[in-house]
């Protein structure tokens, strides 16, 4: 009976310490995630800002797609909205137009930086990392200057915040302190001295407002990037493969600091493709951006893959073997196509990439080239820009699975697709949702 008792007691008291312990945790990290609200101000007034802050604010907003991220397809410039699909549900973009009511319009140059580099905003609610704040933390002050001056000289728009529909509990925002914790640990830029002042630009572009690798790397299962050797190892970004960039690039051709900034100012390179899918705004934005930021970009990026062995040869055009193997598809292309991508084809003629050489059947996965076929090219850098219409609505799924299997077996050596139909399937079930 005694030991029964004492069990008991010893039980007891090690459950209330044990208590005792979770209230004080959760009590510190309470403590941890709270962020005070940061005063409202007026809104500025355009000539509260020198032009030159505005031009430079324009050009580096540019360079970091504010604009693609906070518009709505067909909505109001900066006034959010925009839907984006993550593995923990859908975030929506919001206003950042200097509306004061429902945009930043009331937020200080404090409160935009310590939401631009800490993920919270100016009432003290943490925001989600799809703002890339953990690359927004290399920005320096007088960059972060410029682009508040640039958004709160936009035309202000009411535009309520639409909710999130996040899995439970993740819509509780102070759990976001403890992602804090454990992944933003980014600190200022620091130049490189061993390399030249182009290269340390675009790297400070890149890896900054660029977040360049916030696609194409691969994430952890709290959504965090990975760093290290892992980055630039290639990503997924809105369903889109987001090819790696370092020596394990799948690109038929390598890619030169020339060939990129050929892409990155014009959306498309004679030998890699037209920028697709989310690529695509990014080519528009840049194509407004300084010429010398873009070429410094393109000089970083290039040299991220400068270990990748030299002069790697593009596929062979094996169309007789591709159509011994895939008769459906081998006709669907004469039908559908080959106007266009075919050899000797018009547009051929005028510059455009051969599809042995476009990155998109290159990839261990068919994400990007059933992608293109069902949803379209749309020209990133205006009318003059490389487009390709839509086949979703004249395609089976069937249809998509043998057109991309031919493709895949006349202009690439690389082992067979497979499932392709389900992939089809996919896309346009995410197509067909709200």
């Amino acid at each position: 009976m005694k030991r029964t008792r004492w069990t008991g007691w010893a039980a007891g008291k090690w459950a209330a310490g044990g208590a005792l312990v979770c209230l004080v945790g959760i009590g510190a990290f309470l403590g941890i995630a709270h962020r005070s609200g940061l005063p409202a101000v007026p809104p500025p007034k355009a000539a509260d800002f020198p032009a030159e802050m505005l031009a430079r604010g324009a050009a580096l907003a540019a360079i970091g797609d504010c604009i693609v991220c906070h518009t709505a397809d067909g909505g109001v410039a900066y006034a959010g909205g925009r839907a984006l699909a993550t593995p923990f549900g859908t975030l929506y973009s919001t206003n950042i137009t200097p509306d004061p009511e429902t945009g930043i319009g009331n937020w200080s140059k404090e409160a935009f930086k310590r939401a631009m580099r800490d993920g919270v905003s100016r009432d003290g609610r943490h925001l989600y990392p799809a703002l890339p704040y953990d690359h927004y933390r290399q920005v320096h002050d007088g960059d972060l200057d410029a682009i508040y001056a640039f958004l709160m000289t936009r035309p202000a728009a009411s535009a309520p915040a639409r909710a999130n529909e996040l899995i439970f509990p993740l819509g509780f925002r102070p759990l976001l302190a403890g992602w804090k914790l454990l992944f933003l640990h980014q600190e200022d830029f620091t130049p490189r001295p061993d390399r030249d002042a182009e290269w340390n630009r675009g790297a400070y572009l890149a890896e900054g407002l660029g977040h360049c690798s916030g696609c194409h790397s691969p994430r952890n299962i709290a959504g965090a990037e990975k760093t290290g050797s892992d980055a630039y190892s290639g990503g997924v970004a809105e369903g889109w493969v987001a090819p790696a960039l370092n020596g394990s690039s799948p690109s038929a051709v390598p890619w030169t600091a020339d060939s990129l900034f050929t892409y990155l100012r014009t959306g498309v390179d004679v030998r890699h493709g037209a920028a697709a899918g989310p690529m695509g705004p990014v080519a528009h934005g840049l194509s407004r951006a300084p010429e010398s930021d873009v070429r410094a970009i393109a000089t970083y990026i290039a040299s991220l893959s400068a270990d990748r062995a030299p002069g790697a040869p593009a596929a062979a055009d094996r169309a007789a073997e591709a159509a011994r193997a895939n008769p459906a598809g081998a006709t669907l292309f004469a039908g559908a196509c080959a106007g266009c991508h075919e050899g000797g084809a018009p547009m051929m003629t005028q510059g455009r990439p051969g599809l042995s050489t476009v990155t998109a059947l290159q990839l261990d996965r068919p994400d990007n080239a059933v992608r293109a076929i069902l949803q379209g090219i749309h020209a990133p850098t205006g009318p003059a820009g490389p487009a390709m219409p839509p086949f979703a609505a004249s395609l089976t799924d069937a249809q998509v699975a043998d057109l991309a299997a031919y493709l895949r077996s006349r202009f690439s050596d690389r082992p067979a697709w497979t499932a392709l139909e389900t992939a089809a399937a996919t896309v346009r079930k995410e197509e067909s949702q709200p």
